[in-house]
């Protein structure tokens, strides 16, 4: 299937690893354009490399706004012209629960998932719709929905995101820009591996190549009547029916 977006630029946050590498690679595999970043040199060149030559690798920390917002107009510079869709991604804060965690780790786990969201849309979006196309598809998490016990943190801001995300959506709805998020569940990432360390679950585990082709065809152009929806993508584990 043609998703249409051959050529496209594509800016995707936190992309050296995992779900954010796996989102560029696909998109990549349809033939946009991806600028790629992370805040280690040598690892982003490598994931770069692993890409092709669409891919171009750019060092930046998205974990504050000021930096979320640079690698947008970094991206738009290294792939001469404007960001035709955006990808928004960040690691995850640390775990902990409300008995443990202290009410100023807040801010930063808010500026980690929430804000830089914001100022990635905030420093892109405006763009797309002078242009009349555009796909932000936020990479968030499916304990928006079903919370994971030991991440308050986590838990948290990407709630926020989500609400963000939908107001941003029906916002501009007749712009041709669409704004979704996809909800993973639980993947073979290192960041899983990290969260379970003493073993992981015993259930199937998502390929991370999977869900960046169900990112991909969210920016697709058959995907153009999309939006404002949180598709979470987690092999069925979420149990509520809404």
């Amino acid at each position: 299937m043609d998703l249409g977006i051959a050529g496209r630029r594509a800016a995707v946050a936190a992309s050296s690893a995992g779900l954010g590498f796996a989102s560029a690679q696909a998109l990549a595999d349809e033939g946009a354009h991806v600028a790629i970043c992370g805040r280690d040199r040598a690892r982003i060149d490598a994931a770069a490399a692993r890409i092709g030559e669409r891919a171009v690798p750019l060092v930046c920390d998205v974990s504050t706004p000021d930096g979320a917002a640079a690698f947008v107009d970094a991206a738009a510079e290294a792939l001469g012209g404007t960001v035709d869709i955006l990808v928004t991604n960040a690691g995850g804060p640390p775990g902990g629960n409300f008995a443990d965690t202290g009410v100023d780790a807040y801010a930063g786990a808010l500026d980690l998932n929430l804000m830089s969201v914001v100022a990635m849309c905030k420093a892109a979006v405006p763009a797309m719709q002078d242009q009349g196309w555009g796909r932000v598809v936020a990479i968030t998490s499916v304990a928006v929905r079903q919370p994971n016990p030991r991440l308050i943190l986590s838990n948290t801001a990407r709630a926020g995101a989500t609400g963000f995300l939908k107001t941003l959506a029906r916002e501009i709805a007749d712009s041709g820009v669409t704004v979704n998020s996809a909800q993973p569940g639980l993947h073979l990432t290192e960041r899983v591996h990290d969260i379970y360390s003493d073993g992981l679950p015993d259930r199937p585990l998502g390929d991370p190549a999977d869900f960046g082709k169900v990112v991909a065809f969210l920016c697709s152009e058959s995907a153009r009547f999309v939006t404002g929806v949180q598709l979470h993508v987690d092999g069925g584990d979420y149990a509520g029916l809404l």
